[in-house]
C-alpha cells in the first residue's frame, strides 16, 4: 500500500511540474508575438501619407519628377531637397524631418527615361492605436515621364525602424523593422494619387521579456485612396491618407 502511495504522488509531482512547464511556455509564445491587428497597424501608418509612409514618399517623387522635366533639366542632373512635416491633433500628430537626393536618367537618344531617387528620414507619429519613433530610407525609380505618358510608374524599396507602444495592449512596445517592396506602383500625372499597383512586405522586431515577431504579407492599391493590405491572411482595408484600417 505504502509502494502504491508513493508511486501515485510521484505521478502528482509530475503532472504539477509538467503543466508549471507547459503553462510557462506557453505565456511565453503567447506574449512573445504582437497580434496580427498591431503588426497591421505598423504597416498601415508605414503606406500612409500621413505618417511618411509610401503614399506620401510616392507623391514627393513624382511631384519632383514632373518638376524635373518642366524646367527641361540635362540627363544626369542632380538635386536635393530637405522637407519637414509636423502636425499636432487630438488623436494624430507626426513630426518628420526627410533628406531627398534625385538623378535624371535618360535613355540612348538622350531623352529622360526616369528618375531616381533616395531619401533618408527620421521623426515619429502618435496614432489612435499606436505611437511609434523611427528612421528609414526609400529608394524609388519614378518611369513615365514622356509627355505621351498619362502616369507614373514607381518601383523599389522603403523601410522604417525605430521603436513602437501598442495603445491597444500597452505591454507590447518593443523594436520593429518593416521592408515593403513596391512593385508597378500607378501615380496619375494631375493630382499624383495612386491609381493602382502592389507591394510587399516583411514586419519583424522584438518586445523585451516577450520575445521576436514576424509577419509577411501582401497590399493591393485600390485606386480609390485605400489599399487592401493582408497580413498572415487576416485582410484590412487602409486609408492611404490617414492610415486607419478596419478588418475586411
Amino acid at each position: 500500500m505504502k509502494n502504491v502511495k508513493f508511486y501515485f504522488l510521484v505521478l502528482l509531482l509530475a503532472a504539477a511540474v509538467s503543466c508549471k512547464k507547459d503553462g510557462g511556455s506557453s505565456s511565453i509564445n503567447i506574449k512573445g508575438n504582437v497580434s496580427n491587428d498591431e503588426a497591421a497597424d505598423m504597416v498601415a501608418a508605414s503606406m500612409s501619407s500621413n505618417f511618411n509612409g509610401v503614399a506620401g514618399v510616392s507623391g514627393d517623387v513624382t511631384v519632383s519628377a514632373q518638376a524635373f522635366v518642366n524646367v527641361h533639366l540635362a540627363c544626369g542632373a542632380t538635386k536635393s531637397d530637405s522637407v519637414s512635416r509636423s502636425y499636432s491633433g487630438t488623436q494624430v500628430s507626426y513630426n518628420y524631418k526627410l533628406k531627398y537626393s534625385y538623378t535624371l536618367n535618360c535613355n540612348s537618344s538622350n531623352v529622360p527615361d526616369n528618375l531616381s531617387s533616395s531619401l533618408s528620414y527620421s521623426g515619429s507619429y502618435d496614432g489612435p492605436r499606436i505611437a511609434s519613433s523611427n528612421s528609414g530610407s526609400s529608394s524609388f525609380t519614378v518611369a513615365g515621364l514622356a509627355s505621351t505618358a498619362t502616369n507614373f510608374g514607381i518601383s523599389g524599396e522603403y523601410k522604417r525602424d525605430g521603436s513602437f507602444k501598442s495603445k491597444v495592449d500597452t505591454t507590447n512596445a518593443g523594436s520593429s523593422h518593416i521592408d515593403i517592396n513596391v512593385q508597378s506602383l500607378v501615380v496619375t500625372k494631375i493630382g499624383h494619387k495612386i491609381a493602382s499597383g502592389s507591394a510587399t512586405f516583411t514586419i519583424t522586431g522584438n518586445v523585451p521579456k516577450k520575445g521576436d515577431f514576424s509577419f509577411t504579407g501582401s497590399i493591393v492599391f485600390n485606386g480609390d485612396g485605400t489599399a487592401k493590405l493582408t497580413v498572415n491572411g487576416t485582410i484590412y482595408i487602409v486609408n492611404l491618407e490617414t492610415g486607419e484600417k478596419t478588418k475586411k
